[in-house]
């Protein structure tokens, strides 16, 4: 030691102080690997940097986003979140054009859950044929409310979808439904059904997809975590996959950065709990 010591040009006591603080820079690297790796691996491979970043500090740890996508490397983990892939839209539009759709959304204030929810209509693909699936998602916590499958796209899908998230979610009167101007939310079965409600019908304006980027971010993530790259050989495996995905992960496990790295679940039971305190 003492001709490493002044190889080194220290004292030996200095020598080993160095040696010990680098076994204890490993240590810490080797178990924030650790949890990195469990962080990933409990998020099924979904969590990329960013997220598991924000959980690391949420938890205590000292962790950058150049650190953790270092070691991610390392352990060659990477998020399926990712992978790409191209959708088209559904939804037609033509028939509703006119007066009398108004965007409610873009004079909302915003504060509560349940105070206004988005509503649209993807596809999926299994080997028998398509399956459809209508969400209603509130806006402010991400959480969906309901949701309904078909083989195909009839007003019936957005109206059992809408039914399903008022049996599990009551929306209010006065509450807003927002969607785009697709011919089954302005069917008058539909429209009716919300007056029925005491609920206010809100569109997107005409060429503007962005109105309604809610729905739109949801099944981008859900195509990208729990579709793509995946083979349903038949419509009811592909229902249960993702009516398991979005009840067992996304709006009870799966964190989100704007929410605060909180799931939406819980960041609905919170912000309730302040709002009642309040």
């Amino acid at each position: 030691m003492a001709k490493w010591a002044r190889f080194l040009q220290v004292s030996r006591s200095g020598y080993y102080e160095y040696m010990e603080h680098q076994e204890k820079r490993a240590k810490m690297k080797e178990e924030l690997k650790q949890e990195i790796k469990r962080i990933f691996d409990e998020s099924g491979g979904e969590y990329g940097p960013d997220r598991i970043c924000g959980i690391l500090r949420k938890n205590g740890y000292k962790a950058s986003y150049k650190k953790v996508s270092e070691y991610m490397a390392e352990m060659k983990l990477v998020s399926i979140y990712n992978r790409h892939k191209k959708s088209r839209s559904l939804t037609n539009s033509k028939k509703a054009r006119g007066e009398g759709y108004p965007n409610l959304v873009v004079k909302e204030v915003v504060t509560k859950p349940r105070q206004v929810a988005c509503s649209d209509i993807t596809y999926l693909k299994s080997g028998e044929g398509w399956l459809y699936l209508c969400t209603v998602k509130d806006i402010i916590t991400g959480e969906i409310l309901g949701e309904a499958f078909s083989e195909n796209m009839k007003k019936e899908l957005v109206i059992q979808a809408f039914l399903n998230a008022q049996a599990r979610n009551k929306l209010e009167p006065g509450s807003i439904f927002h969607s785009d101007r697709g011919c089954q939310y302005t069917s008058k079965e539909f429209m009716n059904l919300l007056k029925m409600y005491g609920i206010r019908q809100s569109f997107s304006r005409v060429g503007m997809p962005g109105d309604n980027a809610w729905a739109e971010s949801f099944f981008a993530t859900l195509k990208k975590v729990c579709i793509h790259f995946r083979y349903f050989a038949t419509r009811e495996e592909l229902k249960q996959a993702v009516f398991n995905w979005i009840h067992s992960s996304y709006n009870s496990n799966r964190v989100q950065k704007r929410l605060g790295y909180v799931t939406p679940r819980e960041y609905a039971t919170s912000l309730m709990k302040e709002i009642k305190a309040a």
